[in-house]
């Protein structure tokens, strides 16, 4: 298959991708920081990663959806509390500046993104 895009296996994580936010490329068209997938000990696709800070853009963007389309700052203290409990299982706060990202996503300040983070801890 001349086509790596249409590799079964490329087929296979199409929705991995997808939901990640990660393209697949052609193994010669290749950055250092793309993540080369073999078949049969061949190289047939590579995967490109969406940078971090992208990642946190669409995690704050599912959230949008996830509580009916309102900006996250709308949303009353159990809502806001419920996000930050998401978004700490999802891995957000390993990003960096992710307290600030999400405070100012909430209109809270960094210090009310530790307290529901700690109250969580305590839960």
């Amino acid at each position: 298959m001349s086509n790596a895009l249409e590799h079964p296996l490329a087929a296979a994580i199409k929705p991995l991708l997808d939901a990640v936010g990660a393209t697949a490329v052609e193994p010669a068209e290749a950055k250092v920081e793309d993540v080369v997938l073999e078949w049969d000990g061949a190289p047939v696709v590579a995967v490109r990663l969406p940078h971090l800070s992208s990642a946190l853009d669409r995690l704050l963007a599912e959230m949008t959806r996830a509580f009916d389309g309102r900006p996250l700052a709308e949303l009353d203290r159990a809502e806001k509390q419920r996000v930050v409990a998401l978004l700490e299982e999802r891995g957000a706060f390993t990003v960096r500046h992710g307290v600030e990202t999400v405070a100012s996503a909430l209109g809270v300040s960094r210090f009310t993104v530790y307290n529901y983070l700690n109250r969580q801890e305590k839960g």
